[in-house]
């Protein structure tokens, strides 16, 4: 991605890393930020430590690479920046850039990203068998039992928080509940492809299931290939470029674009980082085009409804009183705000109340609460207060890393609050035919 031979930062095209004019207008919206209030803190703070290592001003040294992990990566700076800054590249960049420089390196944390980045997520047929074992766990009861035996007071803090965090796996995966090819409801209008993710099909292949029988009902021919790959995001967020590069390839070949009228995501943070193949591959002689095709055919499920339409599902005499939380990768990064306001409008019976501060990151951030616990959690805090306030008994949101970490919050607050995908609410509206 970068021309430089060492530097991702100095190899940026230097006017995107020069176009903030510092103009403060993202200071409000950023949460760190707004938690410290400290300049280094801000999207205008970082962006002046990566120009700074652009012109050779800076050597990158553990505090800058400290504070590129400290940002969320929930690029509300990029909705409010009157310039257009691609804040999402240079972060990317600037996380790579620490990532190169070896200031962070350990034994133990150059293991931990072997393991998850390479090993585990490079085969989701390893992420499976670790899915499996979990739900086994958590069937039998025995991790029921352990957290009653008190057991788990005898561990360090962070690692009971860590298991407290534990999602809890479905009985069953993507491939088990969606066949490979699911023909439509009536007229067959479109032909899609449904990509079913990592930790969405471990822990949410019902939203899988969801989205299939949603798409079969609005004229579409499903594809749905039993065996995935990751979508890359993880990688490309954590500096490892050619991993995300590698993961790419593979998803453009198992899902040539010119097949399909469009490759359809469910999860926002997904979605964001798969609507970009096309600059991840740029320099790519055999892929650049491919890339180019596939970015245009890739649509977050809401937003393919809309360009389709919505088939109205029968009238359902129960009420429901819901709320919706918004992914920062969906409404910040791919723009999509009032398409999924559109699907729950849609369903009979629905009645939606506004969240305050709804595009207000809930510090899920991709794996941001498993590294910087203490930060995602009082921004889940938040979140969850201003969920209480609605009054709704539904919350809804986009992205599977939310679902989980809404999912967390009403379990530690006690909250008889469920927690659902638009897609299943609507997917449950047909199915109350």
């Amino acid at each position: 991605m970068s021309s430089h031979p060492l530097s991702p930062l100095k190899g940026l095209d230097y006017s995107v890393v020069q176009q903030c004019m510092h103009c403060g207008l993202c200071l409000p919206t950023c949460p760190t930020y707004d938690a410290t209030h400290l300049e280094r803190h801000s999207p205008r703070g970082r962006i002046s430590l990566m120009r700074a290592i652009a012109d050779d001003r800076l050597e990158v040294s553990k505090t800058f690479a400290d504070e590129m992990y400290f940002c969320l990566g929930c690029l509300a700076c990029m909705t409010a920046c009157p310039a257009g800054v691609n804040y999402a590249e240079l972060f990317e960049h600037a996380r790579a850039e620490a990532e190169q420089s070896g200031t962070l390196s350990s034994p133990r944390r150059s293991l931990l990203r072997h393991l998850t980045l390479v090993w585990l997520f490079g085969d989701l047929r390893r992420l499976q068998v670790l899915g499996r074992a979990i739900g086994w766990w958590q069937s039998t009861g025995l991790q029921s039992l352990l957290r009653r035996s008190g057991l788990l007071r005898l561990l360090p803090r962070r690692l009971r928080e860590l298991e407290a965090m534990t999602p809890r796996v479905e009985d069953a995966f993507s491939a088990d509940l969606i066949p490979p090819v699911l023909p439509t409801h009536g007229t067959r209008r479109f032909r899609v492809a449904l990509l079913t993710g990592c930790a969405q099909d471990l822990t949410f292949a019902s939203v899988n299931r969801d989205t299939a029988e949603v798409l079969a009902r609005n004229g579409c021919e499903v594809v749905t290939p039993p065996l995935q790959h990751c979508c890359g995001s993880l990688h490309a967020h954590n500096g490892e470029w050619s991993q995300a590069q590698a993961l790419a390839r593979r998803n453009i070949d198992q899902f040539p674009p010119s097949e399909f009228d469009a490759i359809i995501t469910n999860a926002g943070g997904c979605g964001s980082h798969l609507k970009h193949y096309s600059h991840l591959l740029k320099e790519d002689p055999r892929y650049a085009v491919a890339a180019q095709a596939w970015d245009a055919k890739v649509k977050d499920i809401h937003e393919w409804l809309a360009i389709t339409g919505i088939v109205p599902p029968p009238a359902r005499p129960e009420a429901q009183c819901v709320t919706y939380h918004e992914s920062c990768h969906l409404c910040h990064g791919q723009k999509i705000v009032r398409e999924p306001r559109d699907v729950l409008r849609a369903i009979p019976g629905l009645k939606l109340v506004e969240l305050p501060e709804s595009s207000w990151c809930c510090g899920s951030a991709g794996i941001y609460n498993l590294t910087q616990p203490e930060m995602a959690g009082d921004l889940l805090l938040r979140k969850m207060r201003h969920i209480e306030s609605t009054g709704a008994s539904v919350v809804a949101t986009g992205n599977p890393g939310c679902l989980l970490q809404l999912v967390t919050g009403c379990r530690q607050r006690g909250l008889p609050l469920r927690v659902a995908h638009p897609v299943t609410l609507l997917a449950e509206a047909y199915r109350g035919a």
